[in-house]
């Protein structure tokens, strides 16, 4: 819970003037040849990013899939858990 404070008030103190110091840095480091490259990698990491949080909100949703049907079998099918014994 700390972290995630931490990252909001760190993200939340960035405004225009230090994203252009951060270009400028990136700049200098990898220069200018370098910097589709790693735009590219930047955009291959988002993309698996993307593709891992849809896989795990279709399992969730496949799982309470089957929670709902397991329900709707058992109000639909009074009579096979409820008989009376004798």
């Amino acid at each position: 819970m700390h972290t995630s404070i931490i990252i909001v008030g760190i993200l939340g103190g960035i405004g225009t003037p230090e994203l252009i110091l951060i270009a400028l840095v990136v700049l200098l480091l990898f220069g200018g040849s370098k910097i589709p490259e790693l735009m590219k990698g930047v955009g291959k990491g988002v993309r698996g990013f993307k593709e891992g949080l849809k896989g795990m909100e279709d399992d969730i949703n496949e799982s309470g899939k089957k929670e709902q049907d397991k329900t709707n079998q058992k109000v639909n099918d009074p009579g096979k858990e409820n008989t009376p014994a004798g």
